[in-house]
Formats: structure tokens, C-alpha cells, sequence
């Protein structure tokens, strides 16, 4: 019997060797573990500091232990794991609980475990449901609490656990729930979160809020009976609501330009360091003037559609075969705040009286909310089911949103702004809503320039020795062409003779644009738009110099700042610098510099520029009271209205029109359609600049604050930041305002000259 005994004593002891073997060859070793870095989100600063977006694959940011207060961590000891401070790593009763359960349930029965093996399974083991698995869970936990203390074992628990809503770990979830760090969670808000880890979703505060008030109840009882909290705490606690306060949608203020920042860093530093590596990304954004542009952009493109009269054309949910309680529309994921434009759908419509849905809000309007329409009526034009564009304007005594209807017919608009000393892109809309449209209007959509390609035309005669006060016809012509006379016409029907290249350009007259594009050449013309930035392939024909060429905002922009800054075209970025997430940098790429043109033809083409905003076309910017410069743009048929201007210290560029190139109207010019959303965003951008002004003639060249590094053509000088042109070995240089790579000035080109008038009048030089 004894040797029988031990034999089957001997074989249970032999079996459970090899299954040790078995299972754990294939462990992590703790060395591993000992390196992890768990993946963390890349946040994108903006010039203050502020954060406004973020990249991850999982939503986690990591903090140390002394980070989680001592409320949370008795929070999640009481409920997930009470013998964590004192077992080693595995308690066989619970382990073997855990294994029947999830072996023989169709959910994952998370929290029957220990800390330490949540940990080992959330790291490095699969969620199949067998015995093996379970095995090596144990082993493997038994192996984590040889090599860490217990300190470690729940700091990298507390930053790795899932807590639903895409984000992992205490940190993300206090931020992400309830907008404060994890440090400072109350008893019930740290109740709550301990909650989540057996049932991230089933329980989550956000979908099932019933549930979760009962599981975070049941984690404050847990904690009183194990002496964490008094009797009165624990009621205090009990009775308080769920308190919620979500984390705005990430990258929600600035997408357009989170999206460009994106695409950078990949190309840079690809995916996985992007997504995981919880960079930090100072950029060159400025989140008030963002906020400005967005409101700029909205409230523009509203006048505008409401200018043109009420369309309806409203697509109908009821219509479409979709349920009115089960429908959600994309823009509902966005915060829904005094100001913010939404589409909501329609779920009761009375003569006096129509309810919006927005999501789990209400809206209601009455007749003067919708006066503009000039219908009487709510119930002769709206239906139950149909979607609308409304703005909220504020709350009502019954708790009710306060909207006004609008309408949203399909028109886009998009602004820009940079910096003009720096080329930092300050501010950046690419259209009315990335929620429904992520194609970035400000980079991606070539359009027609209109009269906004002027400057290029101008810029080439002054280059060639024309001169501001050079008199120039503005009468009938036409122009020989290969396949015909080219007549052009004015965009007012009419001629105003002779007048001097100012005027001509202030009030944005076409004849005298081709007459010049003719004359020097319009493929100099088009040479120079190239060296202003301009990189779209533009065919040489004459319509050309009155904007009949595609250009993109961004091009347009970073080609404008070139006249504020004396010649001096900085490209236009994003980013500042790129740190890891231990503080390191990243190497940084500077700004490509160029001397596109000389500062005295920079300073006469300021002349026009200051003409036109001065009495020209965009004569409205008298209203800011600032010194300010631009051109507008319009194009044939109304389907493109352009403004791009500058105050001394920014260059912004609006632009408005439909993606299928459709008319916005008779008469909505780049003055009408376009100006007003530049002067919306310009008055908060020079709201604290209120002395500026532009360089006057004789004054010294413009200093750019821009750092750069070695290039081939470029070098910084040792005591500044001013970029200095690169002289040979031993050549002494002179400190001035600007880089050096000098564009080749254009090749002389003699045409005609029948339709110029070079005589200046009397009195002039």
C-alpha cells in the first residue's frame, strides 16, 4: 500500500512538473517586464501650453505611484484584490474560482482574480478560456511577485487596467470622466472608477449610470467593512449623484490642424512612435485665435447662407426608413455649448412651437427663431424627421436649449493665419464641420484665385522697372492668341482710363493686370508666383494674370506674408519642437527660408496692398482701425470669393465657396462673401496689438524671428536669431533682417507696347 502510495505520489508530482515546464517555457521573462513601456498618448501643446488634441492607440497616461491617492488605491484594494498587500501574487481559493468561471461563463469574469493576476493576463496572456492559460497566469504571477514590490505591482496595474471609453489606466480615466487629475478624486469619484475594472462597458457610468451608481455603491461597502471609510462617510458618499463632468472629444477645437500635425509626424517618426510613444508636441497653434477662427469661419458662412434666402432641400431620417429614437448624428459627439452650430433633428413641429433633438439634449424655437425664413409658420416648412442647421444661443428657464434655425446648403469655407515674423501657422479652419467632412479646404482644395493672383502680376512689372504712380489705360483692347483676339472685360462692365498702378490695383481693374502680364511676360508671371511658394502646375496662357489658375489657401497665405516681411517668405508649419515623453527632444526641422523678392519691391508692392484696404475693394478694414494690407479674389460666375490680407504681425486668408464649384450668388464678391469672416478673426488677432504699424520708407529691414538650422544656404548668426546670409570662410557678414537664399531675378522680356503709357503725369517721379 506504501509503495503503491508513493508510486501515484511520485506520478502526480511528475505530471505537475511537466505541466510547470509546459506552460511556462513560453513566459515573458521578467526582464521584459522589467523594460516595459506600456503605450502612451501624444499630446499636442499649443503655444500657451495648453493641451488641445492627442494621439493614442490606447488612450493612457502614465503617472508613479505616489500619484494615486490613498483613497483610490484602498477603493481598489476593497473591491478587486483585499489580501494584495499581504498574499504572493495568487489566492488558490479565488484562483481556482476565477478558473471555473471563466471556463464555464460566456463573459469574462475579470475580478476574481488577483491584482497581480489581472496584471500578468492584461500584459502578456491571451483571453482564450482554458486551463493552460490560467496555468500560466498563476505562474507568471508567482514570478512577478518574486521580482517587484508591491508598489510596483499596483503602479503598473493602476496605468495599464482598461476603463472603458478608450482610455486605460487611473490617470486617463480621472481625465477622462471626471476632467481633473487622479490625485484629486473624491471618495465617491474614486469609488467609481475602482468600479470599472470587472466590467468596463457593462458597467460604465456613461451608457448603464443605474449600474454604475449600484457597483460604486458596493465598492464603498466593501470599503467600509474593511475599516477604510466611517459609517458616515460611506452614506455621504452613497448619496452623492455619479458626477460626471466628460472630457471634451479629443482634438475638437482645432481638427483640421491636428489632422496636418498628424500626417507630419508620421512621415517623421512613423506610426507607432506617433500613436504609443506619449510624445509631446509643442505646436505652433494658438488656442484663442483658433477659437476666433472657428467662430469666424461658422458666423461668416451663416450670413452667407442666410443672404440667400431660406432653400430647405431638408433630407427627412422618417423618409429615409431610420428610426427617430435610434438616430444619432455625428456632430451630437461634439460639446454642444452657447455659439456652437449643430445639425439636430426635428422631433415635434407645431405652428409656434418646433423641438430639436441634439443628441441627449432638446432645443425648441419659436417663430422669431426662424423669422429670416420669412415663413409664419413652423409646421409649413419643417416636418417631424427632418434635419436641421441650428446655432444654440443659450439655455431656457425650463432647462430647454434656446436655438435659431439656420440653414446649412452645402457652402464650405476656410481660413489660415500665420505669424509673419516666425511663418507658425496660428490659427487654421479647413471647413464648416470635420465631423461630416475631413477634406481640408485650407491645404488640400485648389481653387481659382481670381483677382488674388494679382500681386504676382504687379510684383513681375516692379521687378522689370515699372513703379507704383506709372499711369496705365484702363480701355477696350484685345490680345492676339493662338486660337483667337483675347477681348477681356472688367468685372464692373465699364473703363476708367488712365490711372496709376495703385488705383488699377486697389480697385482690382483687369485690363491693366493683363495689360502688365502681357507686357513683361505671363510666363515670368507665373516664375514668380512659383518663387512666392506657389507650387501647382499653372498653364502660360494670359487669362492667368486675373486669376484663372488653381492655388491652395496655404499657398496663398505663405505667399502674402512675403510682402510684411520685406521679401522674406518663411514656409508656413505647424510645430515647434518634438519631445519624448522623458523630455528629450526629438530632431527638429527648421523652417524653410527664402528671399523671394528685394525689399524694395516688397515696399512698393505694400503700396497697393495698403491701397486696396485702404479705399480699393477691401475698404471695410477701415472699420477695425489698424493698419492692414490685402487683396480679395473673386472668379467667374461667383464660385470662388477670396481674401488674403495681413496686419503687421499676421497674414491671414479666407476663403468661401461650394466643393462642386456651384455659383454662391450674384454678387457675393470676395468683399461681401470672403472680408467679413477675415475681419472677424483679424479684430481678436490684433486685439493686444493696438500700435503696430508697417515699415516706413528708408526704415531700416525688417528682423524675422526665426531659428534655423545649418543649411546649405542659410547659417544663424552666433549672437542672435536672425537669419544672416552664409558667407565663405572668413568673410565677414554683416547682421541683417533676413535669410539668404536669393530668388534669380526674372529675365527681362520686351513685348508691345502699344497699351502702355509710360509718361507719368505732372508733378510725379
Amino acid at each position: 500500500m506504501t509503495f503503491f502510495a508513493l508510486l501515484a505520489a511520485s506520478a502526480v508530482f511528475g505530471a505537475m512538473c511537466g505541466l510547470m515546464l509546459i506552460y511556462s517555457i513560453n513566459l515573458p521573462q521578467m526582464t521584459d517586464l522589467a523594460r516595459y513601456r506600456p503605450s502612451t498618448t501624444t499630446e499636442l501643446l499649443d503655444v500657451h501650453g495648453k493641451v488641445f488634441g492627442s494621439f493614442a492607440m490606447e488612450r493612457r497616461v502614465v503617472v508613479p505611484y505616489t500619484d494615486f491617492p490613498p483613497v483610490l488605491r484602498e477603493a481598489i484594494i476593497s473591491i478587486e484584490d483585499k489580501s494584495f498587500e499581504s498574499n504572493w501574487g495568487v489566492n488558490l481559493v479565488r484562483a481556482v474560482e476565477a478558473a471555473y468561471r471563466d471556463l464555464h461563463s460566456d463573459q469574462r469574469a475579470q475580478g476574481a482574480s488577483t491584482i497581480t493576476m489581472q496584471l500578468a493576463r492584461n500584459l502578456f496572456l491571451s483571453s482564450e478560456k482554458t486551463y493552460g492559460r490560467k496555468l500560466q497566469e498563476i505562474f507568471l504571477s508567482m514570478q512577478i511577485e518574486r521580482r517587484f514590490t508591491k508598489q510596483q505591482i499596483f503602479a503598473l496595474y493602476a496605468n495599464q487596467i482598461y476603463l472603458g471609453r478608450g482610455t486605460y489606466g487611473f490617470e486617463a480615466g480621472s481625465e477622462y470622466y471626471f476632467s481633473k487629475h487622479v490625485r484629486d478624486l473624491t471618495l465617491p469619484e474614486a469609488a467609481l472608477l475602482a468600479a470599472l475594472p470587472k466590467g468596463p462597458e457593462s458597467y460604465s457610468p456613461v451608457r448603464y449610470p443605474e449600474r454604475a451608481l449600484k457597483r460604486r455603491n458596493l465598492v464603498l461597502s466593501e470599503m467600509l467593512q474593511d475599516g477604510k471609510i466611517t459609517r458616515a462617510q460611506a452614506d455621504a458618499a452613497k448619496s452623492a449623484p455619479l458626477g460626471l463632468h466628460l472630457e471634451a472629444p479629443a482634438n475638437s477645437v482645432a481638427p483640421y490642424f491636428v489632422e496636418e500635425v498628424r500626417r507630419q509626424l508620421e512621415k517623421e517618426y512613423g506610426v507607432e512612435e506617433v500613436h504609443g510613444a506619449g510624445l509631446l508636441v509643442y505646436t505652433t497653434l494658438d488656442l484663442g485665435l483658433q477659437q476666433a477662427a472657428n467662430n469666424a469661419v461658422l458666423d461668416g458662412t451663416a450670413a452667407y447662407e442666410r443672404r440667400e434666402g431660406w432653400k430647405g432641400n431638408l433630407r427627412n431620417v422618417v423618409l429615409s426608413g431610420i428610426d427617430l429614437e435610434s438616430y444619432k448624428h455625428p456632430d451630437w459627439t461634439q460639446p454642444i455649448v452657447k455659439g456652437s452650430y449643430v445639425h439636430g433633428l426635428v422631433t415635434e413641429v407645431a405652428a409656434k412651437r418646433v423641438v430639436v433633438k441634439l443628441g441627449d439634449q432638446q432645443a425648441v424655437m419659436k417663430p422669431e427663431d426662424w423669422a429670416w425664413t420669412q415663413n409664419v409658420d413652423g409646421d409649413s416648412f419643417l416636418r417631424t424627421g427632418d434635419l436641421v442647421y441650428v446655432r444654440i444661443e443659450g439655455t431656457r428657464p425650463d432647462g430647454t436649449l434656446l436655438a435659431t434655425l439656420q440653414q446649412d446648403s452645402g457652402a464650405q469655407a476656410s481660413l489660415m493665419a500665420v505669424d509673419n515674423a516666425t511663418g507658425e501657422v496660428v490659427a487654421m479652419v479647413g471647413g464648416r464641420d470635420f465631423a461630416l467632412s475631413q477634406f481640408n479646404r485650407a491645404t488640400q482644395a485648389e481653387r481659382q484665385a481670381g483677382s488674388s493672383f494679382k500681386p504676382y502680376v504687379y510684383t513681375t512689372a516692379f521687378e522689370a522697372g515699372a513703379k507704383p504712380t506709372d499711369i496705365i489705360v484702363d480701355g477696350p483692347t484685345s490680345f492676339p492668341t493662338p486660337s483667337g483676339p483675347y477681348t477681356p472685360h472688367n468685372y464692373e462692365k465699364n473703363y476708367l482710363g488712365a490711372m496709376t498702378l495703385t488705383n488699377a490695383f486697389a480697385e482690382s481693374r483687369n485690363i491693366p493686370a493683363l495689360k502688365l502680364a502681357y507686357r513683361y511676360g505671363i510666363r515670368n508671371v507665373i516664375q514668380t508666383a512659383h518663387r512666392f511658394g506657389v507650387t501647382s502646375d499653372i498653364p502660360a496662357f494670359l487669362p492667368v494674370a486675373i486669376g484663372a489658375a488653381d492655388i491652395t489657401l496655404y499657398e496663398q497665405v505663405g505667399a502674402y506674408s512675403v510682402f510684411p516681411n520685406d521679401g522674406i517668405r518663411i514656409e508656413p508649419h505647424y510645430i515647434r519642437k518634438v519631445t519624448q515623453a522623458n523630455g528629450l527632444p526629438l530632431d527638429e526641422k527648421a523652417p524653410e527660408i527664402n528671399e523671394v523678392i528685394s525689399v524694395d519691391t516688397a515696399r512698393e508692392m505694400m503700396q497697393l496692398l495698403q491701397a486696396v484696404a485702404r479705399s480699393g475693394t477691401g475698404a471695410s478694414t477701415n472699420q477695425l482701425n489698424h493698419p492692414f494690407g490685402g487683396k480679395t479674389g473673386t472668379t467667374n460666375n461667383y464660385t470662388d470669393a477670396w481674401f488674403i490680407g495681413f496686419s503687421p504681425s499676421v497674414t491671414c486668408g479666407t476663403w468661401i465657396g461650394f466643393d462642386n464649384r456651384q455659383s454662391l450668388g450674384e454678387k457675393e464678391t470676395g468683399a461681401r462673401a470672403a472680408l467679413p469672416i477675415w475681419m472677424e478673426f483679424m479684430r481678436t488677432a490684433i486685439a493686444n496689438k493696438p500700435n503696430e504699424t508697417f515699415a516706413s520708407a528708408g526704415a531700416p529691414q525688417k528682423t524675422l524671428n526665426v531659428s534655423v538650422n545649418q543649411q546649405a544656404d542659410t547659417a544663424v548668426h552666433p549672437n542672435s536669431r536672425v537669419i544672416v546670409p552664409k558667407a565663405a570662410a572668413g568673410e565677414n557678414v554683416p547682421a541683417v533682417g533676413t535669410s539668404a537664399k536669393k530668388a534669380t531675378a526674372p529675365a527681362k522680356f520686351v513685348e508691345p507696347q502699344s497699351f502702355w503709357v509710360s509718361k507719368p503725369p505732372r508733378g510725379t517721379k
